[in-house]
């Protein structure tokens, strides 16, 4: 096996897409990534989905709404992810005053100063308090008895600053609907907190993210964060002095991670990924997962991230839902074997039964 095939399927093993890795629920796939790109709700369920053994939509909707052992909202980047329900507290005091900080701009624009914001956070948490859950329009409404107009994008930054600092969380769906929630009242309340100095928690969010994704290097790490490459290489230094991580060549794995992917199935794992999925945009390039030559047909512009097929971690199509989801048109890079397209097959009704389980 080439050194940049046996990362590519060390990756795809991490992040339970090949050698037969699936998990059994939906905590234990988020456990296991850590941060499901999540700005796209129905990607996300996919994203669980993909990664786990016949779990189903309710199943999911179940983890997030009646277990509350996952919860979506604003962390790596200021995007939306899906994380461990116990790890979205100390991850967003960690995150989030630098996600701020980058919003300062676009807050200035929106008429939105400081006391606007402050205003803002204690009526979003008067009236969840005794109105909750709320939807965005929901929300929207009540902002104008601070005088924010319903129109334009103050009311989502609103809201989405009431989530950064650690007001509301999202909560259950209304429909096909996102609500809000108190953070507080809705998340379960966890043991131990971890100390709160930066270095630590910065150092604990870069073991995760090694655990997730390794073999991987300090700017794969930075990149996907979203910190400071300065704050990335003292994490490393730190996981390297306490024996945490082993090199891999340029790279770097959690000591005690086999080198080799278990064994070798005899025929290829192919698995569907949603839009946006972590695989993709968990790293600072995508060589290794996406042909050079069809980088332009996952990532065509404008921030979109396609749907797509990988096969042992390598893309070799991607796929879009026809007719509300009761069907997968996949558009291959080149000619597929009979084989391949028999697994695509049955890749694609698999989602197609997640989508629609009573077609």
């Amino acid at each position: 096996m080439q050194p940049q095939e046996l990362i590519r399927r060390m990756r795809a093993h991490a992040q339970a897409l090949t050698d037969g890795v699936r998990e059994t629920s939906a905590e234990a796939v988020v456990r296991r990534v850590f941060a499901v790109q999540a700005q796209d709700a129905a990607a996300a369920d996919l994203g669980i989905r993909v990664r786990g053994q016949d779990i189903s939509a309710e199943d999911i909707r179940a983890a997030y709404e009646d277990e509350r052992s996952i919860v979506r909202g604003w962390f790596m980047r200021g995007t939306l992810h899906t994380l461990p329900s116990s790890d979205a507290r100390w991850v967003l005091r960690l995150l989030a005053p630098r996600i701020l900080a980058a919003t300062s701009r676009r807050y200035h624009q929106l008429g939105l100063d400081a006391g606007m914001r402050e205003r803002a956070d204690r009526l979003v948490r008067r009236v969840l308090a005794a109105h909750g859950p709320l939807t965005r329009a929901e929300l929207t409404e009540h902002l104008a008895a601070v005088g924010v107009q319903p129109e334009g994008q103050a009311p989502f930054h609103l809201i989405r600053h009431a989530a950064l600092t650690g007001v509301l969380c999202h909560g259950p769906r209304r429909g096909d609907e996102a609500t809000y929630v108190l953070l507080d009242d809705w998340l379960p309340a966890v043991a131990g907190d971890l100390p709160w100095e930066e270095d630590t928690a910065v150092a604990e969010l870069a073991r995760h993210y090694l655990r997730a994704h390794a073999p991987v290097g300090v700017d794969d790490f930075a990149a996907w964060s979203g910190l400071p490459i300065t704050l990335a290489r003292r994490a490393w230094k730190t996981l390297a002095q306490t024996d945490s991580i082993t090199e891999y060549g340029t790279l770097s794995v959690p000591t005690g991670r086999k080198e080799e992917p278990p064994g070798t199935l005899a025929t290829p794992d192919v698995r569907l990924l949603p839009a946006y999925d972590n695989y993709l945009v968990g790293y600072r390039t995508r060589e290794l997962s996406v042909p050079t030559a069809h980088h332009g047909r996952v990532w065509p512009g404008g921030g979109v991230i396609r749907p797509t097929v990988i096969a042992d971690g390598l893309a070799i199509a991607t796929w879009t839902r026809r007719d509300a989801g009761r069907c997968v048109q996949v558009d291959a890079f080149e000619p597929l074997s009979s084989q391949l397209q028999a697994l695509i097959d049955t890749e694609a009704s698999a989602v197609t039964h997640f989508l629609q389980p009573s077609a």
